[in-house]
């Protein structure tokens, strides 16, 4: 195996789920200035999370649909005729 090809910095850090505040301790490289206090006391960087396996909706079976300025409507309109 060739030398230097992983990353010298992979350490363990807290994920954290904003959207629906789930923490989950994990292993990554991710370049971040929090940090968290775990629950065995010591702290890890925190690595913010917009959505993880708790919030997605193909993990949880809760479908949204984001609509953004109008675009779901506009295909309709444009597709309707066909």
């Amino acid at each position: 195996m060739k030398k230097d090809t992983h990353p010298q910095n992979y350490r363990t850090v807290v994920f954290k789920d904003f959207s629906c505040d789930h923490t989950f301790l994990g292993k990554s490289c991710a370049v971040t200035k929090d940090t968290f206090t775990w629950e065995d006391g010591n702290e890890y960087p925190l690595v913010k999370l917009e959505i993880s396996n708790m919030s997605h909706p193909y993990y949880t079976g809760k479908a949204k649909f984001v609509d953004t300025a109008g675009r779901i409507d506009k295909f309709n309109k444009k597709y309707a005729k066909k």
